[in-house]
């Protein structure tokens, strides 16, 4: 059996809470129940999963395709080194994918702390054409989680997405033989919690009511920029998601950077996304410690504005 099984009832004991606030996580182990006051090291539950975090994610896809990012690109020194500065700020929580490239970065950047005490998301890509192998979708499935777990060094993940920007509607019949697999895989304890990261607003409103689905990677921010949709269309299905009991982690909060360069745009848009009340983390793209150090002063400036 794997041996942290029992993560999936891990709860913060007394002396996990000192031994976190030590390494500098700071804030308090808050849940999200307190709208208006935030803060980018609060712990936060991600929807129903039982996994607990910190609200800020750090998120390794910038410019990311071929399995290469903006962290692969920078070599693998300066890409631990990040990683690494960011954990000691603080953050709990690291957002990776296939695509990405960035499994065996991260893996090496982590290796020095607990596995307990960082949640690993990552994202895997069904295939549109049968595997070159000839292994059915079930089986590709399992090959693909345990190259994974190979690249990560690790036992089990935390966060195992379907990840596609083509997902129709029918997604949860088009890749069920996927979904079945991972779901058996929960079951051992190889994977925490599975769902769907996806540029499909279509795709999103199945998600609501598909059982499967515990967490959803959603594209939200204040202006519609890089989103699946309008604001008006996409933030009544977030808060769909969200009352259903899925775990909703943002992404594309600066609009993969179209605000970078706008302040007021910023604090606008990390405002609105905090305040919808139905965002458990929030992702945050950083290829240099000032991204993070920015989102979090942001994070504080808009939760004091109320």
């Amino acid at each position: 059996m794997n041996p942290y099984y029992n993560v999936y009832t891990m709860k913060y004991s007394r002396r996990q809470f000192i031994g976190t606030a030590i390494a500098g996580v700071g804030a308090a182990l808050f849940s999200a129940c307190d709208p208006g006051n935030y803060d980018p090291y609060d712990i936060v539950e991600i929807g129903k999963t039982g996994i607990r975090t910190t609200r800020l994610s750090m998120g390794t896809g910038i410019r990311a395709g071929n399995r290469q990012s903006a962290l692969t690109r920078m070599g693998q020194e300066q890409a631990v080194k990040l990683v690494r500065e960011i954990y000691e700020r603080g953050v709990r929580v690291f957002d990776l994918a296939d695509s990405y490239g960035t499994h065996d970065y991260v893996s090496e950047a982590l290796k020095i702390y607990p596995r307990s005490d960082y949640v690993i998301i990552t994202k895997l890509l069904p295939r549109r054409t049968p595997a070159d192998d000839g292994l059915p979708p079930e089986a590709e499935a399992e090959a693909e989680v345990k190259r994974f777990l190979e690249e990560l060094k690790m036992d089990y993940i935390d966060v195992l997405q379907l990840h596609g920007w083509g997902f129709s509607g029918s997604w949860n019949t088009d890749h069920s033989e996927y979904m079945t697999a991972l779901d058996k895989m929960k079951q051992r304890g190889i994977i925490r919690a599975h769902g769907l990261s996806s540029h499909s607003l279509n795709a999103i409103e199945t998600a609501v009511n598909e059982p499967w689905v515990d967490v959803m990677h959603v594209r939200i921010n204040a202006y519609g920029v890089n989103m699946d949709d309008t604001v008006e269309k996409v933030e009544p299905v977030l808060k769909q998601l969200y009352q259903a009991g899925k775990g909703v982690i943002a992404m594309k909060v600066l609009g993969e950077g179209a605000f970078a360069d706008n302040e007021e745009q910023k604090d606008h848009t990390f405002k609105y996304v905090l305040h919808l009340n139905a965002v458990d983390v929030m992702t945050v793209g950083a290829d240099k410690i000032s991204d993070i150090a920015d989102t979090e002063s942001r994070i504080r400036k808009v939760s004091k504005a109320g």
